[in-house]
């Protein structure tokens, strides 16, 4: 008898668990969906909007069981020896041959950025269904081809297939799945209060109209090469701009690839394919690029010393521009941290994803004592184990991939021997690593370096490398001190227990990004990107990152009600020229400005009456 009781007392509350699970889960959950995909956004169930099937052909060096032809050095070089107009892709991780390439000349940007004028003359009237098409079209091939796109992605930047799914796929579908949702939103006219003045408030609607601003251009780095393409790609076409993407050198083969995707997805809706174009030079025909007066924007993704370059040459055709640098990201961590392991495997993903090479990497761990100890400790087993390797052409699990080129392991090496002989403790790693099967290919050693101080160069130097660089502060104070302690300002993250005090935290940490118990989310999360101090400025990603690819026009009208009863706005004959009576002018326009802004009673009933008796 007790035990049939017990079993019917457990089954009342596994019972009274799922209703409360159903009730205060699933019907809020399905609510959500409802109010946002159908009352909300019914765009997504337009059956003129459903996505065209496309078809592009996968390269065969992205196929499984690739054999390419390897290059050695001093072949292993983007450059071709004696052909200064041609570019030589190879896989980073492998060595792996996978073309030569001419570069854009000086007469093919100025064609490009012509036919992307005429282009963009029919795009900009597009309609917003037309643009969410395109961009659904584009979202759809992308599910549906994850593993090609990840390992072409993979075979040119050296990266992992796990890298490519997350730095590269899921942020492009994100960009593209916030934009169809909430692109029209963001760029309607924005109704604005207008003015404060009494009688322009009573009779005046002000407005601000988002109109595209023609042909703008994307400079973008190597580390990401679909998704740095993308993401200024979906933005400018879904604002009605046409686009010119300049890509990396180190990534042609692939960002050809991409491109076709683009123009096969154009070319399915009878779009003109012009509307979006690639190019890509070495620095010598770069300045003509961004110099051109052919560009009305230019977003810039880059190293700081490249940038100084980029704004002296747009500044010859006052070309605005959206720079985005590099950045020395701190992650704090508190003594009251719950979970101590789960935290070391954010660490980790944030400083050795493709190979430490993340503009918004963690590039330095700061530690409160307790926390710090228990770090090290953690990292200093787990680093130990990693594989290094190239995982679209291995069978064995890899856990980190290659870096894009050699040329920066020396400076790399350089950091670390600064810091060791200033008291810093190498744990792992710290020098270049001559892979078994793949001896071209260039990878460097997962990293471990503890106990750094400021004095370090590599506290200051961004390292841009698989290195996990760990820092002890003695409190909450000192952290904060430490983290704003360098010229970068680009994303930080913060881990802690008490909210309250994480959140007053943030505020003082001196970057354009900052995450609370979690690592670089707000740049999924599609919130205006860009950094503080000398990690650029202006912002790309979310509402701002489309607005700011338009021409802001500021736009005031007679209200709809004065407009139908034939009122308008006139000059008032005291101060229509020519002047009748200067005195009775200037009362009249003083009285004005007392009605319009001066919020005493008295003083405003007064300037009415002289405002009715013409000033007088």
């Amino acid at each position: 008898m007790i035990a049939i009781d017990l079993k019917f007392e457990e089954w009342q509350w596994q019972y009274q668990i799922s209703t409360t699970f159903f009730i205060c889960v699933i019907v809020p959950t399905l609510y959500y969906v409802w109010a946002k995909y159908i009352t909300s956004n019914p765009n997504n169930y337009n059956k003129l909007e459903d996505p065209i099937k496309l078809q592009v052909s996968i390269p065969d060096e992205a196929k499984p069981h690739w054999k390419g032809k390897r290059l050695y050095p001093p072949n292993l070089s983007i450059r071709v020896p004696d052909e200064p107009n041609k570019i030589q892709s190879y896989c980073p991780a492998t060595g792996q041959y996978l073309g030569t390439f001419t570069t854009t000349s000086r007469e093919e940007m100025d064609e490009q950025i012509s036919r992307a004028k005429q282009a963009q003359q029919a795009w900009k009237h597009s309609s917003f269904s037309v643009r969410r098409r395109l961009l659904k079209t584009l979202a759809t091939f992308i599910l549906e081809n994850q593993e090609n796109i990840a390992r072409i992605a993979c075979r040119d930047s050296g990266k992992t297939k796990l890298d490519a799914s997350m730095g590269e796929i899921m942020v492009t579908l994100e960009k593209l799945n916030w934009i169809v949702n909430n692109g029209e939103r963001a760029l309607k006219p924005s109704q604005r209060p207008g003015s404060s003045n009494f009688f322009l408030g009573l009779m005046k609607n002000a407005e601000v109209r988002y109109e595209p601003l023609g042909v703008v251009s994307a400079i973008v780095s190597w580390n990401y090469p679909f998704h740095n393409l993308m993401g200024p790609i979906i933005a400018s076409v879904f604002a009605g701009n046409a686009i010119i993407v300049k890509c990396s050198e180190q990534v042609v083969w692939s960002s050809q690839w991409f491109i076709d995707v683009v123009r096969t997805a154009l070319r399915s809706m009878d779009i003109d394919e012009n509307l979006v174009q690639l190019c890509y030079c070495f620095p010598d025909d770069a300045e003509y690029f961004t110099s051109h007066p052919g560009l009305q924007h230019i977003t810039f993704i880059g190293s700081k010393p490249v940038a100084h370059y980029v704004v002296q040459s747009a500044s010859k055709q006052l070309t605005p521009h959206v720079i985005e640098l590099g950045g020395k990201d701190a992650l704090i961590v508190l003594d009251d941290v719950k979970d101590i392991n789960a935290l070391s495997s954010v660490i980790l993903r944030g400083t050795f994803q493709s190979a430490g090479q993340n503009c918004i990497g963690i590039e330095r761990v700061i530690c409160l004592p307790k926390s710090y100890e228990q770090l090290v400790e953690i990292f200093t087993e787990r680093i130990s184990h990693f594989r290094v390797g190239s995982d679209i052409d291995q069978l064995d699990e890899i856990d980190m991939g290659a870096m894009i080129s050699n040329n920066r392991f020396e400076q790399i090496e350089e950091l670390i021997n600064d810091a060791v002989a200033k008291g810093a403790r190498l744990i792992h790693g710290g020098k270049p690593y001559q892979h078994p099967n793949y001896p071209q290919g260039h990878y460097f050693e997962p990293t471990l370096l503890v106990d750094v101080t400021p004095g370090m160069r590599i506290f200051q130097e961004e390292v841009f490398g698989p290195v996990l660089t760990m820092i002890k502060a003695n409190d909450v104070d000192d952290a904060i001190t430490i983290a704003n302690s360098t010229e970068y300002g680009l994303g930080n993250s913060i881990f802690g227990s008490d909210f309250t005090q994480l959140n007053e935290l943030a505020n003082r940490l001196e970057s354009g990004n900052v995450a609370i118990n979690d690592f670089a989310t707000f740049y999924v999360a599609q919130l205006p990107f860009g950094g503080a101090k000398k990690s650029g400025y202006g912002k790309f990603g979310g509402e701002e990152g489309l607005t700011g690819l338009c021409n802001a026009k500021s736009v005031i009208m007679d209200k709809p009600l004065l407009r139908l009863l034939g009122i308008a706005t006139s000059i008032p004959p005291p101060i229509d020229y020519p002047i009748k009576d200067d005195k009775a002018a200037w009362s009249f326009v003083e009285s004005l400005n007392i009605a319009g802004y001066d919020n005493r009673i008295w003083q405003k009933i007064k300037a009415f009456s002289k405002l009715s008796k013409g000033g007088k």
